[in-house]
């Protein structure tokens, strides 16, 4: 599935079992809240905060999953084609860290 599919299927899923999308400040509260439970989970299950006994049934695909939902609602709410701001994103980055990072003497060790 392409990023434009994926906005697609998103927008046909909101028009037929949504009623209609949130307001973006809504979705812009639900993706900090979903992105909130990707930190839990990664602090938890990768980092030295010890798991709760409920944070096991987490799944990180799945918060995941939750983030790219409403980061392609909020893409499709503003009128944002996400296929080709990640095509203009690799151009910058690689523009303007192509030799940055490979010199980068923290990196190299």
């Amino acid at each position: 599935m392409t990023i434009n599919e994926a906005q697609n299927r998103v927008d046909l899923w909101i028009k037929r079992y949504g009623v209609r999308y949130f307001s973006e400040l809504t979705n812009m509260a639900i993706l900090t809240e979903e992105v909130g439970e990707v930190a839990r989970i990664m602090a938890r299950r990768f980092g030295e905060q010890s798991q709760k006994p409920s944070d096991a049934q987490k799944q990180l695909d799945d918060e995941l999953a939750d983030v790219l939902w409403v980061l392609l609602c909020i893409a499709n709410q503003t009128g944002i084609d996400l296929d080709a701001a990640l095509e203009r994103n690799f151009i910058k980055k690689s523009t303007r860290d192509a030799q940055r990072h490979l010199q980068n003497e923290k990196l190299l060790k």
